[in-house]
């Protein structure tokens, strides 16, 4: 092994709503300090996905396992501490009548962690915010500020792993591309794992090493990234999803 783990393995995970099966058997194996992107269409289960492995999602069968622990249904507080999720939208997932220092300490405060002021600057200063920052409300921050805010929370707690479920969608374009170059330094400098949701081709060249082309809650593919960069994916379904996002990957 040579101390190569698996950060997320999923095995033969089927997620439903009520009487809806939203996922068919997936499997996948992302390795420790690896990119990857979960793309596909609206619908085609790829958020699903995401919101089990972070306990979102009550049910389902099949296998979830993160740096080599099981994870049961329901939310686990030793699990948050290994694994946080990035939404997509920063205007509703920060409360709005707290300042950014309650926002950023109240993970620290839920798991007993002490020194949370140096903590919550030296955070705030990681994700490329000014101290000054820290007593302002979300209402007083760009879209662009405000997600820099909840990427800075989902790494208080220095988790090793990240799901991020579209984290630049909701953003303008001028203010995605920081975002996408703050997340592929913050991957650099604390060696996270990244497991991205995204229907944008160009992000997945940029910020992943591998990807999976997800169907009707099926994988139809697994690539690596040269492979889209290259347009050589096997199934046509993916190639048609590359021609649809014009093709324009290489050196986006």
């Amino acid at each position: 092994m040579g101390g190569h783990m698996s950060a997320i393995t999923l095995t033969d995970l089927d997620i439903s709503y009520g009487d809806t099966q939203v996922t068919h058997g997936i499997t996948l194996d992302i390795a420790e300090g690896e990119s990857f992107a979960l793309v596909g269409e609206s619908g085609s289960g790829k958020s699903t996905v995401l919101r089990a492995i972070a306990g979102l999602a009550p049910e389902w069968t099949g296998r979830i396992s993160v740096l080599g622990k099981a994870r049961g249904h329901g939310i686990d507080r030793q699990f948050s501490r290994q694994c946080q999720m990035v939404f997509q939208d920063p205007y509703g997932s920060l409360h709005p009548r707290k300042t950014i220092d309650a926002i950023l300490s109240e993970p620290l405060t839920i798991h007993g962690l002490g020194n949370r002021g140096a903590r919550v600057e030296a955070m705030l200063s990681a994700v490329g915010l000014d101290r000054r920052f820290r007593f302002r409300f979300p209402h007083q921050l760009s879209g662009g500020q405000r997600q820099r805010v909840v990427i800075a929370r989902a790494l208080m707690l220095e988790p090793k792993v990240m799901l991020l479920d579209e984290p630049t969608s909701a953003l303008d374009v001028s203010v995605q591309a920081e975002i996408l170059n703050l997340l592929k330094r913050l991957r650099r400098e604390q060696g996270l794992t990244y497991l991205l949701v995204t229907h944008n081709l160009p992000v997945v060249s940029f910020l992943c090493d591998r990807l999976a082309v997800m169907r009707h809650g099926r994988i139809v593919e697994v690539a690596g990234v040269e492979q889209l960069k290259s347009g050589q994916l096997a199934d046509a379904y993916s190639r048609e999803l590359f021609a649809a996002s014009g093709g324009e990957i290489a050196g986006g």
